[in-house]
């Protein structure tokens, strides 16, 4: 089994609380009424909400995947840390036995950085497609853009 590893950053004027907040804790609340495109709902299968917790996805009609189930590896609220993978569904396909992502937000002059680590865990000798994983990252990237305008739009919240 391969693993490719991919890593990405980007910048949000939204600080690291408030969006950790957002687009971590409340995400399954929250993405669904801004990108219902994206994430139709979110369910929680096992477990509390903490490490453990396993979420089936449903994912919105501008997806061409129908669902994944997210497995919760690490939730470091102090840190603003977040790492999950995503263990099951149409979008990880026959070739990959489950891609874990680490989110960190790092505080930047009144903003945040944000940096993505992805671990493609590929079965047999499976090689990922550089478009492949370019589309992940805009998707990402688009739905933090999503949450922060949100944030923007409603500063009264998530403080």
């Amino acid at each position: 089994m391969g693993v490719f590893t991919y890593e990405t950053e980007f910048t949000s004027v939204i600080p690291p609380a408030k969006l950790y907040k957002a687009f971590v804790l409340d995400a399954d609340n929250l993405i669904p009424k801004i990108a219902p495109q994206a994430v139709k709902s979110a369910e929680i299968c096992e477990g509390d909400g903490g490490v453990g917790t396993i979420k089936k996805i449903h994912l919105g009609e501008g997806s061409e995947y129908s669902y994944v189930k997210h497995k919760i590896d690490g939730l470091d609220k102090d840190n603003y840390v977040y790492n999950y993978s995503i263990i099951e569904g149409d979008a990880i396909g026959d070739k990959v036995e489950k891609i874990s992502y680490e989110i960190k937000l790092i505080a930047s002059e009144g903003g945040s950085i944000i940096k993505s680590t992805s671990h493609y865990h590929c079965k047999g000798e499976v090689e990922i497609k550089e478009e492949h994983v370019k589309a992940g990252k805009e998707r990402a990237a688009g739905l933090f853009k999503l949450v922060e305008s949100y944030l923007l739009a409603h500063p009264e919240e998530y403080n």
